[in-house]
């Protein structure tokens, strides 16, 4: 089914754009993967999940494979819209806890303003 919703990248108060600088970093490939990716985000009800899976309370991560890389963008949802937060090369099986703790920091910075 089709829906709608948005997809937006997290600006902190001083204007730094976490997944911009994140997605300048990779390959034009790698980051083209990961918009096409963030499409389907923003238009399948409901998410695959192999593309967006819970984390925690309040952290999702949005899962993507480009060639020999994994990559992640972290995120929450407000309302029915995904707020990313960061995104990481991801080189380990399991999800760095100082990863998780940034995205918290995001989220309630986020939500103090």
């Amino acid at each position: 089914m089709l829906m709608v919703r948005k997809v937006i990248f997290y600006i902190k108060k001083t204007g730094e754009k976490p997944v911009e600088t994140f997605l300048d970093t990779l390959s034009d490939k790698a980051a083209e993967k990961i918009l096409w990716v963030l499409k389907i985000l923003e238009e399948l009800h409901p998410i695959p999940g192999q593309y967006y899976k819970k984390l925690d309370k309040d952290i999702w991560e949005c899962r993507i494979k480009s060639g020999s890389n994994i990559y992640r963008l972290f995120g929450f949802f407000k309302g029915n819209d995904i707020i990313l937060t960061h995104g990481m090369v991801k080189k380990t099986d399991k999800i760095p806890r100082e990863e998780i703790e940034r995205a918290e920091k995001m989220i309630e910075e986020y939500f103090s303003r």
